[in-house]
């Protein structure tokens, strides 16, 4: 018994360690922000990293689902009677959840292991070192530029995936399905506020906030060595992916639940 009590709070103390640690990181990249020099150059590249780049891998993954969902959708409804209700839950789905979590987790596995490997491939090789001797704050030009780009970029991709999984329920939903494409789209509409599409945009840019925070610190802390830096990667799109998961239910908490 004793010993299960020592392992949990180990654990606990381990995971409070961390969580501190990474905040601190997080604070002294962001104190950077206030200070000149700003390295526009590297922010710009960043953000077509992130965002063109990202473009195909969301697109796609949110054509997709607006297709199943507008499918299941109609084989759950039908049941009832409801098949009316198909277009409203395509577009509040994509908008409030589905939009931005899978956008979430692609970009996670895309530009998360991206940055982890990118970093930690500096650290390896003591590029980060070289930088500091050139007096060129490593966490003002690596990190920094990353958790800006993070934070602009996904909410429009998210809200290009909100466009393309509507339009993917709307083929489904007129070409195979037999819906009339006029009384679809005003259903779309009928029922679809702003405050829908906002909170998605919301959640977007802390998920982006995420995980380039979680690639860049997996990288700037990863061990010497190859492995060092596949582990690096590895913890940083899992790391990213949890968190994604248990903010995206924090915040659909704190902005829906009045």
């Amino acid at each position: 018994m004793l010993t299960a009590l020592i392992s949990i709070g180990q654990a606990t103390l381990a995971m409070l360690y961390l969580c501190g640690h990474i905040t601190l990181f997080f604070l002294r990249a962001l104190r950077q922000g206030f200070s000149f020099p700003w390295y526009g150059r590297q922010f710009i590249n960043q953000l077509i990293n992130i965002g063109y780049f990202s473009l195909p891998v969301v697109g796609m993954t949110a054509i997709f689902t607006g297709m199943v969902l507008a499918l299941q959708s109609y084989t759950g409804f039908s049941r009832f009677s409801a098949e009316g209700a198909v277009a409203t839950v395509v577009v509040l789905s994509m908008t409030r959840e589905l939009g931005p979590v899978l956008a979430g987790l692609m970009v996670a596995g895309r530009i998360g292991a991206a940055m982890a490997a990118e970093i930690g491939t500096m650290r390896v090789t003591e590029q980060i070192d070289a930088l500091t001797t050139l007096s060129t704050n490593p966490l003002k030009y690596l990190v920094l530029p990353r958790l800006i780009a993070g934070m602009t970029m996904l909410p429009i991709l998210v809200l290009i995936a909100d466009i393309i999984g509507v339009m993917g329920g709307y083929i489904v939903g007129v070409y195979k399905l037999g819906f009339n494409s006029a009384n679809y789209i005003d259903q779309t509409w009928k029922f679809l506020e702003w405050d829908d599409v906002q909170s998605g945009l919301i959640k977007a840019s802390c998920f982006g906030l995420i995980i380039s925070l979680m690639g860049c610190y997996h990288g700037y802390y990863s061990n010497r060595g190859a492995e060092g830096v596949g582990r690096a990667t590895t913890n940083a799109v899992v790391s990213a992916s949890i968190l994604i998961l248990f903010f995206n239910y924090a915040l659909t908490i704190f902005l829906f639940d009045h």
